[in-house]
Formats: C-alpha cells, structure tokens, sequence
C-alpha cells in the first residue's frame, strides 16, 4: 500500500486531537486539531473524511466525560455510556450513513488458535506479573486507583478493569486501527492507533512511566489482531493482562492480603 502523505497529515491531526484532549487535557487545542484533521480530510480524500469523521465522533464523546478510576456507581454509569456510544455512534455512522462495513466485530477467525498463540497467552500472565508490580508499586501510581477492601469495592473494580479492557480492543483495534488500516500500511495504522491508546489510558490512571508499558501493548494487539483477525483473542489476551493488574491493585492497597508478588 502506497503512503500518500498528504493524507497522513489529517490523521495525524486527528491522533494529535486524542494526546491533547486526553493526556494533555487541552480542550481548546485539542478540539482545534480535530477538527481541522477531519476538515483537511474532507478537502484531500472523501473517504479518509468519512472514517476520521467516524474517529472523531468517538474521541468527542469520551472527551466529555471524566475518564477517571472512580468506581461509584454514578462515575461507571456515565462514564459507561460514553463508552458505549463512543463505538455504537461511529459504527451506525459508517454503517447506515455512509453504508460502508469497515468497522467490524470479528469474534471469531473460525479456526483454532496457533500453537504460538496459545503459547502466548500464559507469557502474557508472565510479563504482568514482572512488570506491573514494578511499574504500579515501584512508581506510586497505584494511589490512582481506588483502595478496595470491602467485597462489593474489590468485585467493582474487577468489573471496571474487565470491562474496559474489552471497551478499549473494541475502540482502539475494531475501530481505530480497522478505519486507518483502509489508508495507511499497518506500520503507520498501529503507530497511530498506540498513540491514542496510551492517550487515554494516561488520562485513565498509567502516568508515570506507565506510557512505556502501555504503548508497547498497544503495538502488539494492533499487530496481533492483523494477524490473526479474532477479537476473542486479542480480548483474551487483553483480559489476562487486566487479571494481573487488577490483583496488583488489590495487592498495593492490601499489603499482605495477596502476597504473591515478589515487588
């Protein structure tokens, strides 16, 4: 696939818009660069300007609410339904206004998981445990989550983690990277679709050095969903990774309540 790099430039905008609005928390700026990335859109390539639209629309509607990692039931339920609409809003727009199927939920690929990748999935149980523990502990950002001790606290924040974990291979990979995967090589695609994922998950409670983890995990679902086009198993892989985070959390805010971790 030929880059054209008159068509970057918007995408770009577009992914800058998410730093800005997200990490950064510039609105004003943040709001500037979107729209001008979809506007460049519109003038340069009529397509690039329906799926930055589409992009867009989902980083406008989580951009309203407070991306925090309150678990009162009133933070879940708004910051819920953002969540919600931020995939539903730009699938129907793709769908049934521009009558196009590029966003797509593909569960299943119909075939057995490689031995590679079944292999994968305990290493990813692995990786947490050496670096989570390091990275939320070592770093003190673990304060950025609640302190649970109570059963229902401990059963909402593994409800929070669980469902944004799905939330987010829903946006950032079904998505994100489906839409820029139409116009960019896959290098390009996933690059800008980790930015925006580490944007947010900033935003979310990984400040810190948190970036470093986060954007190299960004980089491999983008490239594993390529390879193997199964939502489940980048889900699977997502989840496995937010198991070892959650009992992290729960660990730092309990010492001696889950004394597994060596940090």
């Amino acid at each position: 696939m030929a880059t054209s790099w008159r068509k970057l430039v918007p995408a770009v905008l577009v992914t800058v818009s998410g730093v800005l609005l997200f990490a950064l928390r510039l609105g004003g700026a943040g709001y500037a660069a979107l729209i001008l990335g979809v506007l460049l859109a519109f003038a340069l390539d009529r397509r690039l300007f329906r799926d930055l639209l589409a992009l867009g629309i989902g980083i406008t509607i989580m951009s309203l609410v407070p991306i925090t990692t309150d678990i009162g039931l009133a933070h879940m339920a708004i910051m819920g339904t953002a969540m919600v609409l931020a995939i539903a809003l730009p699938y129907a727009v793709n769908r049934f206004v521009f009558s196009d199927d590029a966003i797509t939920f593909p569960f299943r690929r119909g075939t057995k998981w490689s031995l590679t990748e079944r292999i994968y999935l305990p290493a990813v149980l692995v990786l947490g445990y050496l670096i989570l523990p390091v990275y939320l502990i070592g770093s003190g950002v673990f304060v950025n989550w609640p302190a649970v001790t109570t059963p229902s606290e401990v059963g909402l924040l593994f409800l929070g983690t669980n469902a944004l974990g799905i939330w987010d291979e829903l946006f950032f990979i079904c998505t994100v990277f489906a839409l820029l995967r139409r116009h960019f090589p896959l290098a390009i695609a996933n690059v800008l679709q980790a930015v925006l994922f580490t944007s947010f998950l900033y935003e979310l409670g990984f400040t810190g050095w948190g970036p470093l983890v986060i954007f190299p995990f960004a980089l491999i679902q983008g490239f594993i969903f390529q390879r193997t086009k199964s939502l489940a198993y980048v889900v699977t892989v997502h989840l496995l990774f937010d198991l070892v985070l959650f009992l992290v959390l729960v660990h730092a805010h309990n010492p001696g309540f889950l004394p597994i971790f060596l940090y």
